[in-house]
């Protein structure tokens, strides 16, 4: 179960080592290379909630053997699609097959703890949150490696193995879907799976991340729409039997919805530092890719340790209040950075990143998964990834907007404010959050 929810995360921060290689290969600017970046985002957060419904209603088990099929596909495609736009068509595959993974996966959890009576152990759960951490922060240093050693179309062809790895071990191992507990059999499959809901989310969220991707295009219209588009969102899913979006629900359950918020503003920060800086580090600092990635090392080493040990904890507040301040810090040292600053000073920066990345992912699953009915858990874990990705792509937006065709130093140090100005709005929200106090959790979970 492990195998596939690493795939995403692996997959989104891997291609930021590569961004500078297939600029040049391509001749691409770093505004056109940024869709690589925005393809996976926009698949994924449109499919994260798409799979976690079909999870819902179908079977886990099979969402997540089709996701793995679609992976393996994606991997082969830039050999046969040459170019930048069979690059970004793998990326919207990859976005699309990985999604199915974790809501999968956190489903399979759900269902096996109500079947056996007995609560999922916090480590079990945040199994899987170490998993996709350690696997995102390991994306660069691995990207780097494969990129030195093949070329960037690596980075694609190595989901081939990975995938058919996961489709056998899951095929082994997974509970089948006959086991699990059935709901809403006496409702047919499309109001079940609510195919309107579903459109107008896609149709919001691809006007909203398009719009964002790209702020110097004046596409302002493309903002309205999207105002529109969730206002009927909002309006269909208040009268539909089974929300693709249950809005009564957020808006009862508002520490799902401050989740949600949470989610966006640490991934806002932790995308704006891994792209900018990743960039940054090869076109001006003038280190290779592959030496991009292993001075990410650290910070992922670093990221898996500290997720570890906060997933064999119960509580949540603590180390949400800690992964909500120190980026501040972080922030800051991005600010004395320069072309010639010392390797030490280069590679202690991303470890300022890597504690709040591990914090936040392990203490944020473990309040989701406390906050939602098990009949809603897959769809809840797709829209708490879809909060990631929409962080993720304002993130791509800043970068794009800030560094335009190449990155400067004065550019990083305006990525460093915002993402001081970002770690106080977080630190204050999650300040007073009351629901984060250990008994409001505890309570839900148990």
């Amino acid at each position: 179960m492990l195998v596939g929810p690493l795939l995403n995360p692996i997959n989104t921060t891997m291609v930021s080592v590569a961004l500078t290689p297939i600029s040049r290969d391509l001749g691409i600017g770093s505004a056109q290379a940024i869709w690589l970046v925005a393809a996976l985002y926009l698949a994924s957060a449109i499919a994260q909630p798409t799979m976690g419904k079909l999870a819902d209603r179908f079977g886990p088990k099979k969402v997540f053997l089709v996701g793995l099929v679609i992976v393996g596909v994606a991997g082969v495609v830039p050999e046969f699609l040459q170019g930048f736009g069979g690059a970004v068509f793998a990326r919207v595959l990859i976005g699309i097959g990985t999604s199915s993974a974790y809501p999968a996966a956190l489903t399979t959890l759900r269902q096996h703890s109500e079947r056996i009576g007995k609560p999922t152990p916090p480590l079990v759960l945040g199994a899987l949150s170490i998993t996709s951490l350690v696997s995102a922060a390991a994306g660069p240093p691995l990207g780097g490696a494969l990129i030195a050693a093949f070329g960037w179309h690596a980075i694609f062809l190595v989901n081939v193995p990975l995938a058919a790895f996961g489709l056998v071990v899951a095929s082994m191992w997974l509970p089948s879907d006959r086991d699990r507990p059935v709901r809403d059999t006496e409702v047919p499959v499309l109001t079940a799976l609510d195919p309107a809901g579903m459109l107008l989310m896609t149709g919001f969220v691809s006007a909203l991340l398009v719009f964002l991707l790209d702020l110097s295009a004046g596409w302002w219209w493309l903002l309205g729409v999207a105002i529109v588009l969730l206002v009927a969102l909002v309006l269909w899913e208040l009268r539909a039997h089974a929300p693709f979006v249950d809005v009564r629900m957020l808006a009862r359950n508002g520490a799902l919805s401050r989740t949600y918020v949470r989610l966006f503003l640490i991934y806002l920060v932790a995308y704006t530092m891994t792209y900018g800086f990743s960039q940054w580090v090869q076109d001006v600092a003038g280190f290779s890719s592959d030496v991009a990635g292993y001075i990410q090392l650290p910070a992922a080493i670093l990221a898996g340790v500290v997720s570890f040990v906060v997933a064999r904890k119960t509580r949540v507040r603590g180390p949400l209040l800690i992964a909500a301040a120190v980026p501040i810090v972080g922030g800051l040292m991005l600010l004395l950075l320069h072309a010639d600053a010392p390797v030490w000073l280069i590679a202690l920066v991303p470890t300022m990143f890597g504690i709040p990345q591990g914090l936040a992912s392990v203490s944020n699953q473990a309040a989701l998964y406390s906050q939602v009915p098990s009949s809603y858990i897959g769809t809840a874990a797709g829209l708490s990834r879809t909060s990631v990705y929409i962080g993720a792509i304002a993130a791509s937006s800043l970068i794009g907007g800030v560094f335009g065709e190449r990155p400067t130093t004065p550019d990083l140090h305006v990525l460093g404010w915002v993402i001081v100005g970002v770690a106080i709005a977080l630190t204050a929200l999650t300040v007073g959050d009351r629901a984060l106090r250990r008994g409001a959790v505890g309570a839900a979970r148990g």
